[in-house]
Parts: structure tokens; C-alpha cells; sequence
């Protein structure tokens, strides 16, 4: 069996349940919306219907026992005794359907995603690509019009030229947005305008080999209000400030402090609400995290984002997102398009 099973082997105190579909990959190699892994001390068995029959037969060390299409009615009728299940990702209407069995459930948390958070050399080189396609995708898109387009128009244009690059598909639908609407962390592009004299917050990332990027550039479209020049100077200077504290054995919300204290230095503290950063894999977001509440220690290997934000309710937003790996030194930056304020027209 693979290395990473047997990694996992040596965390458990009882077989285990792998039903999130991210830790299904990650383990035995199967994309599927419907399949589930059960690792037990001596043989892994891996459950899927007919769809995904053929694949799951390509894979070695596993044992395939194909199910009906209700996953977790089968697995109640199949499974006895005492086996832990993933609690962040299984719903309660399964939990129910397999407690109807002969079956002692036991809550587990993060056993997989403890091992997902370290890339090995395969995954750090994917994405690595990707984060090369999506420092591409930026150079062609700030060389285009912004001025006169909508949001969405050029959210689909971002779709368009990763598609182009060679990227698989997104790893999130890109997030637009000018003027007010930059304010809003996770807005949504829509039909506005993007006038002169604005920002625009660009956040966007591509999948290679199942593998996430992550970027957030936020360009200006001809002279910005002085406060806003101002506010991207503080988020620029925070977000490497935070950069620089970002390496193996540092903690999450130490990082987050950072960038934090700088920003609420300049008087703009109630503006950056959110996180930090976040890991970075299969998943555009998994552990570790970098926040105020974060439990996390940073390891060699960790992928993660470094964002801070800054967002002026009527005025606009502003965010800076570099995707680095954690080294015992400085970290390895992958997003390399330019911070400086950027123009476009």
C-alpha cells in the first residue's frame, strides 16, 4: 500500500471511514462523487459504484467492493463493529443511515487533512504549475481593457485564458470586483461598470493534476482617491511584512499578528476582518490556517496563501494574495506578478 496510508495507519486507533472526497483522492487516487475508503491494519477497501468500476480496478493496493448507488445504506449492511468516521465530513443524515447498522461509530478530526497539509516533491510541482499559469494568466490580463468592461465580463475572460494556458479548469470562480464592490470580500462579479479612478480587486487560481493556485492582485484604473493609495501602500507593507514571518514552526496567529498590528497601526483595523491565509492543495482551502484563532504550527511543505485586506464601505477594497511554501528559511513565493500598484486602462 501507498506511503500515505501507511502514514495514517499509525494515527489510528481503529479502522477509519475516508468518505471526503479530497481524502479519497488523496489516499488511493479516485476522483468520484460517490466513494468512500475504509483503512483497517491490514488491507484498505475502497467503495464505489458502477461509474467509477473500471477506474477503481486501475488501483493497486486497494480492495474494490462495488456498492449499490446509496453509498452509506450499503456500507450499513456491509460494516460491523467499531470504526471512526471523519466528522467534519460526513452529514448527520449519513451518520444516521450508518448508525441503522451493526456499527459503533467513533468521531475522528483531521486525520487525513494532518497529512494533506505537508506537500511532497509530486504535489509541490503541481502547484507550482499552476501557480505559473495564473502569473501568466495576470501579465495578459493587466495588458488588456479594464475601463468599460463589466465584472463579469472579465471574469469570463479569466476563465478563457486559463483555459488557454493549459490549466484544467479554475480552482474557484474568479472573483471581479470595482469600485464599492471591492469592499465586499467574497462578492460576486456581476454587471457594474469598472469606471476610471477605481480599484479592482482580482482573485483567481487554476487546477493542474488536481492541484489549487491562488492569487489576488487588485489593480487601479487611473489615479485612486488618496485614501485608498494610502490604504494599498499599508496592505502592501503588511502583506510583507507577514511574508517574512511566515516559516517552519511559526504559528498561525503569530503570522496573522503581523500583518494585522500593521494595518491597525495606520488606523484601518475594523477594515481587514477576515483571515490572514489559508493552505493551499487539492482544496483551495484546507489547513493550515493563519488567523487570530488558528491552532496551526507551520511545517516544511505547508502551502499557503498570505492575504491581508483592507475594505472602505463605499469607496472600495483592496487585497494582496501571494500562494508561498513554507521552508525552515525564508518562504518560496510562487505568485510572482507584480505588487506594486498596477495601472490599467
Amino acid at each position: 500500500m501507498n506511503e500515505r496510508v501507511e502514514r495514517l495507519r499509525g494515527s489510528l486507533l481503529e479502522p477509519l471511514l475516508v468518505s471526503a472526497s479530497a481524502n479519497v483522492r488523496y489516499l488511493s487516487g479516485l476522483v468520484s462523487s460517490n466513494a468512500a475508503l475504509l483503512v483497517e491494519p491490514e488491507r484498505v477497501r475502497l467503495f464505489t459504484d458502477f461509474r467509477y468500476a473500471e477506474t477503481a480496478r486501475g488501483i493497486e493496493g486497494v480492495e474494490v467492493e462495488l456498492i449499490k448507488r446509496n453509498l452509506y445504506a450499503n456500507l450499513a449492511e456491509l460494516l460491523t463493529g467499531r470504526i471512526g468516521f471523519e466528522a467534519s465530513a460526513l452529514s448527520y443524515a449519513s451518520w444516521e443511515t450508518l448508525a441503522r447498522g451493526s456499527l459503533e461509530l467513533v468521531p475522528r478530526h483531521g486525520l487525513v487533512e494532518s497529512l494533506r497539509a505537508v506537500k511532497d516533491d509530486r504535489e509541490l510541482r503541481a502547484i507550482r504549475t499552476a501557480a505559473a499559469i495564473t502569473n501568466r494568466m495576470y501579465e495578459q490580463l493587466a495588458a488588456e481593457q479594464f475601463v468599460g468592461r463589466t465584472e463579469r465580463e472579465l471574469a469570463w475572460r479569466i476563465e478563457v485564458l486559463f483555459q488557454e494556458l493549459g490549466a484544467e479548469e479554475e480552482a474557484f470562480s474568479a472573483t471581479v470586483a470595482a469600485g464599492e464592490n471591492g469592499a465586499r470580500p467574497h462578492t460576486e462579479p456581476g454587471d457594474r461598470v469598472i469606471q476610471p479612478g477605481q480599484t479592482v480587486v482580482v482573485d483567481a487560481g487554476c487546477v493542474i493534476d488536481g492541484y489549487c493556485s491562488d492569487c489576488t492582485r487588485t489593480f487601479a484604473t487611473g489615479p485612486l482617491p488618496a485614501r485608498l493609495a494610502e490604504a494599498y501602500e499599508v496592505c502592501l507593507s503588511a502583506q510583507d511584512e507577514a511574508l517574512a514571518a511566515v516559516r517552519a514552526d511559526a504559528r498561525g496567529e503569530d503570522v496573522d499578528a503581523v500583518a494585522r498590528s500593521r494595518i491597525a497601526a495606520a488606523g484601518l483595523g475594523d477594515a481587514f476582518g477576515h483571515g490572514l491565509g489559508h493552505g493551499v492543495g487539492l482544496l483551495v482551502h484546507e489547513d493550515p490556517r493563519l488567523a487570530p484563532e488558528s491552532e496551526s504550527v507551520l511545517a516544511a511543505g505547508n502551502v499557503v496563501t498570505v492575504e491581508p485586506g483592507i475594505y472602505l464601505s463605499g469607496l472600495g477594497g483592496i487585497r494582496i494574495e501571494d500562494l508561498v511554501v513554507v521552508t525552515d528559511s525564508a518562504p518560496e513565493v510562487l505568485t510572482t506578478f507584480p505588487k506594486e500598484l498596477t495601472t490599467v486602462h
